[in-house]
């Protein structure tokens, strides 16, 4: 049971990883007048995209497994008229992927199975469950990221 557990945690903590190098290949080479520019009347920034990313990963996995103690304004994420500079939020970013992570690799064999509940979550019945499904959204995300990334460029 120690090697499986120990593949689940280093297959989603690099895959967490992955994520957060691909946000990075798509956004860091974006002024921060693009990163929080949308350039269609409808959707978000990137900048928007990534401090949803970063509240998301914050509460489902940040208060609800590490206890971290978040608390959640998804609202704002999305709505901010004042947001931080595009390199703060890159660093919330990272510090957020950084727990994570660290979460991830603080499991044992036994917590994977673990009940895990969340408001806006009634699909993950448990904390291997969370961390799967957090993946799969921030990678969706990535994919928004690219889109739009490519359209600042061209703009």
């Amino acid at each position: 049971m120690a090697e499986l557990n120990k593949t689940v945690a280093n297959g989603l903590a690099a895959y967490y990883e992955y994520v957060a190098a691909q946000v990075h290949r798509w956004v860091d080479p974006l002024s921060n007048e693009q990163f929080w520019r949308n350039p269609f009347p409808h959707g978000n920034s990137v900048g928007h995209l990534v401090l949803h990313l970063t509240g998301n990963l914050n509460y489902y996995i940040g208060a609800r497994v590490a206890g971290t103690g978040y608390v959640r304004d998804r609202d704002r994420e999305f709505t901010d008229k004042q947001p931080p500079q595009k390199s703060e939020t890159l660093q919330a970013f990272d510090r957020t992927i950084a727990m994570v992570v660290e979460t991830i690799r603080t499991q044992g064999a036994e917590d994977w199975g673990k009940p895990y509940t969340a408001e806006r979550e009634p699909e993950a019945e448990d904390r291997f469950q969370i961390f799967v499904r957090c993946a799969g959204h921030a990678y969706h995300h990535v994919g928004q990221l690219v889109y739009l990334s490519r359209e600042l460029a061209r703009t």
